[in-house]
């Protein structure tokens, strides 16, 4: 017969939880229709998929070869099944955006409302998360354009990514009435010895703000650890500790004190990313488009935020 659609997406699911179980409920099946399904694409392949490694699924010699191709045909499946929805009208299209939630809260509305005013007929969907995470899904096929951080390493190969924008970091504290203020600015060096509160795994701005405290000599200490956004802002007008932040996210929380860093500071660049072997669908680039418009426009009529500043 031949292998399926079907079967590549319940093989791609079993090898991306490593649990068959687990697998079969995330594409609403039975378990053991989906083994069926397995094994029967094994046998048209000739090849094993999975074995048993001390109680654990792992991918055999021929499975790491399918797993690339097979999210790569059902990626290429899923945009032309849009673009012809798109192209007869059955359905006027959907995009997926990715950002990470201080971008979230900034830089995305405003677009996102110039997408909705030119396009109302369109699917949008927002997914909020940390810069690694949204990679992760822009290769996994689940996003169509995320707004991430470009990570000091370099971008992943699999992915465009285009920066756009440059941004400084700030430090935030409580603001206690009575206390005395910070001065105009800090030095990275300022913040031996104080305590911080650092986000989760995952967050851009928590490697930023490591490597920052490494490169100026000194390993950073930690009053709370593993928070999100506004976990992390809590605990900073809670008075538990420091962060550095985008100032954009601190613009408008009056229990927050924002100090800048001296030069050369933090810095940290924006960038809009798709997968590279995937062509995108109308929406998404029209998406796109509206992105770059917007930044143009916003730099042009000095409406960028604080600390921002276009690539």
């Amino acid at each position: 017969m031949g292998m399926q659609l079907h079967q590549l997406r319940y093989f791609v699911a079993v090898a991306e939880v490593r649990h068959f179980t687990q697998a079969a409920d995330i594409v609403g099946i039975t378990q053991p229709s989906l083994s069926k399904q397995i094994h029967a694409l094994e046998g048209d392949l000739g090849a094993p998929l999975f074995e048993r490694v001390r109680g654990n699924i792992a991918l055999t010699a021929a499975g790491e070869v399918l797993l690339p191709l097979a999210r790569r045909i059902l990626a290429d499946v899923d945009t032309a099944t849009r673009e012809v929805q798109e192209l007869i009208g059955l359905r006027r299209g959907r995009v997926r955006l990715g950002a990470t939630p201080s971008l979230a809260t900034s830089l995305a509305p405003p677009v996102l409302r110039r997408f909705r005013d030119a396009h109302p007929a369109v699917d949008l969907r927002v997914e909020e998360g940390g810069s690694q995470d949204l990679v992760r899904d822009l290769l996994r096929g689940d996003l169509d354009l995320a707004l991430i951080i470009m990570p000091g390493q370099g971008a992943d190969p699999g992915l465009r990514v285009d920066p756009i924008l440059r941004e400084s970091l700030v430090v935030a504290s409580v603001a206690e009435p009575g206390t005395t203020a910070d001065a105009d600015e800090l030095r990275i060096t300022d913040l031996r010895d104080r305590p911080m509160v650092m986000f989760r795994e995952g967050y851009d701005l928590r490697d930023a703000t490591i490597q920052a405290c490494r490169a100026a000599g000194f390993e950073p200490t930690f009053a709370v650890d593993g928070g999100e956004m506004d976990a992390v802002l809590s605990f900073v007008e809670a008075g538990l500790g420091i962060a550095l932040v985008p100032g954009i996210v601190v613009a408008r929380r009056p229990g927050v004190r924002i100090t800048r860093l001296a030069p050369p500071g933090v810095t940290r660049t924006i960038a809009v990313a798709r997968r590279r072997d995937v062509v995108p669908t109308n929406a998404g680039r029209e998406l796109r488009r509206i992105l770059l418009e917007y930044v143009r426009d916003a730099t042009a009529d000095s409406e960028l935020p604080p600390g921002v500043e276009p690539l």
